[in-house]
């Protein structure tokens, strides 16, 4: 059994990662996981979103929103590192009013990538979320909500951005795919989300 993300944090050495090859490229399926979720999923997320490093929207087309170090607990310590898909949801301030539209703040399909991110070298391990949502602002300060359903791939590193970023891609159409199902879609009702609250526009 692969070693959970809190376990590998306790070494002093990170694991290398393997190289995304061309052949991993074509064979990656297109849809993961078993009909329903399935033990350690789902993990439930949820904290006030944190600026990262910045290069999600910048470099990869890709922005993420990250959880604090303390948020994460609840998957680094039962699942290894690599990257998830699952729901998201942003909640807007109660008694202010917000950049964000109702639509910004529904529950939404979600990637996550739990680790270092070998590409960049990472010295501290991170949950980084992207939504797969265009928003109409950033969100900073915010609560965010997540529940993880299940995994794609371990960490890789790459090559070239551009190698990156066509992975990335990749993840985004297999959570899609992989969220389309019965079993998962009914997640994007659970009581955990807040599926009343209305925002005040600004």
């Amino acid at each position: 059994m692969s070693e959970t993300a809190i376990q590998v944090a306790a070494h002093d050495v990170r694991p290398v990662a393997p190289v995304r090859t061309d052949h991993y490229r074509t064979i990656r399926p297109q849809i993961v996981g078993p009909e329903s979720p399935e033990r350690p999923f789902p993990i439930y997320l949820s904290g006030l979103v944190q600026k990262g490093f910045g290069r999600g929207g910048k470099d990869l087309g890709c922005p993420t929103a990250n959880l604090p170090d303390e948020s994460i607990t609840p998957i680094t310590s039962v699942a290894q590192t690599g990257v998830y898909y699952g729901y998201a949801q942003v909640l807007p301030p109660k008694d202010k009013k917000t950049l964000l539209s109702q639509d910004d703040v529904q529950v939404l399909p979600m990637v996550m990538s739990l680790g270092w991110n070998p590409f960049y070298k990472n010295e501290r391990l991170t949950a980084e979320i992207h939504i797969m949502h265009e928003f109409r602002s950033d969100f900073y300060g915010l609560e965010m909500r997540a529940v993880v359903l299940g995994y794609i791939r371990p960490e890789l590193d790459y090559t070239s951005r551009e190698a990156l970023i066509d992975d990335i891609q990749v993840d985004k159409r297999v959570a899609s795919n992989s969220l389309d199902r019965p079993a998962y879609q009914q997640f994007a009702e659970d009581s955990y989300f807040d599926l009343t609250r209305v925002v005040s526009f600004l």
